[in-house]
This record gives C-alpha cells, structure tokens and sequence, in this order.
C-alpha cells in the first residue's frame, strides 16, 4: 500500500520563503557590491571535497572534523558490484589499490594481507568442487566450507566489514580549506598580486539547532592569498566588513580582536596552557578536559559558567607573544586608528580552528542571544604550504554567518522595504487579452514585478486580489480601454485612478520604480 507519511525538511534544516528570500537576496547583492568594490572577485566552489582536505587544515582533533562532519564514502570502483571467485576479487582489490581506484586505507591493506595464499587456494579448490556436476556428497563440501570459514582469523572477519571502496568525501563544513585547496590546484600564486576572493553558499554541520544556527547553514566569506603579511591586509578586510554591515543596517556591532601568535610563540604558550589546565582539571566539565590534550585553546571558548573562575585566571597569550608578532598586533592596532575603527581586544578569542596564526576577530550584532557573533576570521598563514601548496603563502580571511546576520537585521527594525508586486494586469473581453499581452511584456522589460492574470477576472474582484497580493497598482483593461487605446492604472495605496496612453503608462510606471526603488 502507498504510503501517506508527509515529507518535512531535515532536522536543522529549513525552507527560505518569500518574501523573506527577498532580503536574503538583498543582503547577498549588497555584500557582493561592497566586497567588489575593495576588488574582491567571486570563487565558486565545490558542495563537497576530500575529507583529510578539511582533517588536515582544520585538524583532525576539532570537534567540525570529529563529530559534525557529514561524510560519505564515494564508491566509484566497479569491484564493489563484484560477484566473481575470491581469487578474482582480491586481484581487483590489489590492483584497484595500486592504480588509486580505491584508498590505500589500513582496513584495505588489512583485508589484502589478511588472505594468505594457502586460504585463497582452498577457496579455490571448494568452489571448484562446488561448480561440479557430479558432486556426490555436498554436505562434505558443506563441512569443509564451515572448516575453513572458522579457521579464518576474527581479524579478517572485521577487516572484511571495514573494507572501503571509495575515496572518503565530506560535505564543506567550512570555505577557507576548499578555497586554498583551489589556489594550489590552479597555481594561482603565479597570478600578480594579492588574489582577493570572496563566495557565498551552504556549509554543513551535524550539531544541536539552536537560534540562528542550522546543520545547513550559509556563509559569505572573503579570502586574501598571497605573499604579504602586512598589518594593514587585516585592517582593510576588517574596515570592508563593518562597512558592509553598515549598510545591512546594523551600526550597532562590535569588533573584537586578538593575536594567537606564530606557531612557534603559540606553540609554547599552548604547553605552558596545557600544563596549568591539567593542574585544574577536576574544576572543568569533560569537554575541557579532553581538550586539555587535543587542543588546550579551545578552553577558552567555553562559556560554562562555572568553568569561568578557571578561565580567567589562565596565562594570556598576548603575554607571551614573540617580538615580531607582537610588533605585528601593534601595527594592526596603528592600523585601524589610522581608519578610525572602533574595536576591543578579547584575549580568549582564539577561533576554533586550527590553521589560524596571529590576528584573530569576530563581529557581534544584537538579537541573538549570548551567542552573539555574526562573523570571524584571522590569519592563517601556514595553511596553503600545509596542503602541499607554495611556501611562504599567507591568508588572511572571514566567513560571515548569514541565517544569523539576517536575523540581527531583523531585530534591529532597519531591514530595508524591499519591492514586490509593481503592477497587477487584469482584463475583461477577448479583445483586451492580446493588448494585455503586449503591456505585461514591455512593464516587464523596464525592470518592473507584473502579474498577469491567466484568467478573466471581475474588476472588484482583481483590485481586492491586488491588494492581498502587495501590489502597487491595478492596471485595469476592457472594453473601454481597447476602444479608446486608454488604460486605467489604479493605485492601490491612495486609490488614485487616471487613464493613460501607452507611452504616458510606459513612462508613468518607470518614472515610479525609480523614484521608489519598486
């Protein structure tokens, strides 16, 4: 029998509808203007890459790449349909693996070594025996079967259910890793100058829906690839996003900065972290405790209230940054005086990532709660020699949070009165179908929103339809109208009523959307 279950979206995942799509188009067509306007130059990337692209650069020890990674294995390699002997498959398996069809993985190899040569011979010699016609006794052969089954190690058996035939590929649970990867695969560092790249679309990540955050979520992000490190690469990106979320309306947020240091710097400073954690760890919850030895930084992101007394007493990295990162830090702050940006240093912002090195930030808007950032970024200046790029490459970067940007929008009330419906046409009389036709086709192409009725309507009843619909104006066309070449053109807001040639509607309408935006 059908089944009548009614399909809904996945959990952590939703619907955009209209008319609220039409401010998340705003605000990605305002990003693109401004990120544009500093030379920023669209990438468009793959929905899903390699996995060890993100273990590698985000690292395998984060909780993105441990837990809410959404990965699947790619099985590309034709053995994976494979019905013939064992002999047969394992000789596909071995050579799969040497042409690169299928991953040279430890359950793979495992598996290859795990049949000795005498097992594959007596598997031979059975089915051989099997496939014989005047086989006398099958339950011998039933027996031997069984024998040999047991005589198999409990090892092979796990390997055998662990074997793995194609690549391992994850779904993006982030941009900056894909967009590196896309510099060194193109050589783009043979390009002149910075390459500024800026993308937009959906990531994706299994962790807890709350306000604002989703398992598929969107993102605007801009990059920054090239040889330089200088301070002032870090202030402009930052000035470009305050202005940008200036014109999205929200003049309230706040900017929060901070230096991680080198890796060498951080390096010793993260022992010195670890060390003074390990001696407070009977006050933390298990997450920290783990991440003790995974990744001491990631403590400090923690916002458990009874973890916070620990917290604050830790060392602060900026106490121990190296002379040339601190000298960095220091030009950044001359940096955004000098662009007069307002901005306030927060010691624990470390990101949660594990290619950042140096300057570190996130932007906070209103209406979202505790968990209030919009954006963050920083320096990752080691990642594209990290993937096997160039060395002496550095990075500088952001991701903006747009379900969380847009709800910031909402809240503070400015969000733009954005156009809809210009013009509703509605006709009554077989000769005012074509002239309704051709007008709907000419309002369309001056830029205006036109609905066309499909259908003869009453006038009383299209005007009320009109206004349940938005629309700015009812353009009315009858009888009258194809006799004296006239139309009627009803506003909806006031209820002014004229009658207008085709030129003088033309015009009318036109002059209308741009004084109105509509």
């Amino acid at each position: 029998m059908p089944s009548h279950r009614q399909f809904r979206a996945i959990k952590g995942t939703r619907d955009i509808l209209p008319p609220d799509s039409a401010l998340w188009n705003w605000f990605e067509q305002t990003a693109r203007e401004t990120l544009e306007s500093y030379n920023f130059r669209e990438i468009r990337l793959p929905i899903f890459e390699d996995t060890e692209l993100f273990a590698r650069s985000i690292g395998a020890e984060t909780d993105v790449v441990g837990k809410q990674m959404y990965t699947f294995e790619d099985r590309e390699a034709s053995i994976d349909r494979f019905t013939g002997d064992l002999s047969s498959f394992l000789e596909a398996l071995e050579a799969g693996i040497k042409k690169g069809v299928i991953p040279a993985v430890p359950s793979n190899l495992a598996f290859l070594r795990a049949f000795e040569d005498d097992v594959v011979s007596q598997f031979e010699s059975l089915t051989q025996i099997a496939r014989r016609s005047d086989l006398q006794k099958p339950h011998e052969l039933e027996g031997k079967l069984r024998s040999l089954e047991e005589a198999i190690p409990r090892s092979l058996l796990a390997a055998r259910q662990q074997l793995r035939l194609g690549a391992e590929l994850s779904l993006r649970p982030e941009a900056t890793a894909s967009v590196a990867r896309a510099y060194i695969e193109h050589g783009m560092q043979t390009l002149p100058g910075n390459q500024k790249l800026y993308y937009l679309g959906p990531m994706f990540r299994r962790e807890r829906p709350q306000k604002g955050r989703y398992r598929q979520f969107y993102q605007i992000g801009a990059e920054v690839l090239g040889q330089s490190d200088a301070p002032a690469i870090d202030a402009e990106v930052l000035e470009m996003l305050l202005v940008l979320f200036n014109k999205a309306g929200l003049g309230d947020t706040k900017l929060y900065i901070n230096s991680i240091g080198c890796k060498d710097c951080r390096s010793q400073y993260v022992e010195l972290l670890r060390e003074e954690l390990r001696k407070k760890k009977d006050k933390l919850g298990p997450d920290s405790q783990r991440r003790i030895e995974t990744n001491p930084l990631r403590v400090l992101d923690s916002k458990l209230p009874e973890e916070q007394p620990v917290i604050e007493k830790l060392p602060r990295i900026s106490d121990h940054l190296c002379g040339a990162c601190r000298q960095h830090f220091s030009e950044l702050e001359d940096e955004l005086r000098l662009r007069e940006i307002c901005y306030e240093k927060n010691w624990r912002l470390v990101r949660g990532l594990d290619y950042y090195t140096r300057t570190t930030f996130e932007v906070a808007a209103t209406g979202l709660g505790s968990q209030n950032a919009v954006c963050g970024g920083g320096r990752y200046d080691g990642l594209v020699e990290l993937l096997g790029g160039p060395p002496g490459v550095k990075g500088m970067g952001f991701a903006i949070g747009t379900d969380r940007t847009i709800l910031s929008i909402e809240h503070s009330g400015r969000a733009p009165h954005l156009p809809g419906l210009s013009v509703l046409v509605a006709r009554m009389g077989a000769a005012a179908y074509p002239l309704a036709v051709n007008i709907a086709k000419k309002l369309r192409a001056r830029g205006l929103a036109v609905e066309l009725l499909p259908q003869e309507m009453k006038f009383g009843k299209a005007l009320g339809l009109a206004d349940k619909l938005g629309a700015r104006y009812a353009l009315l066309i009858g009888e009258d109208e194809v006799a004296s070449g006239r139309f009627t053109l009803k506003r909806l807001a006031d209820a002014d009523q004229r009658k207008l040639s085709e030129n003088e509607l033309l015009e009318y309408l036109e002059s209308e959307r741009r004084g109105s935006g509509a």
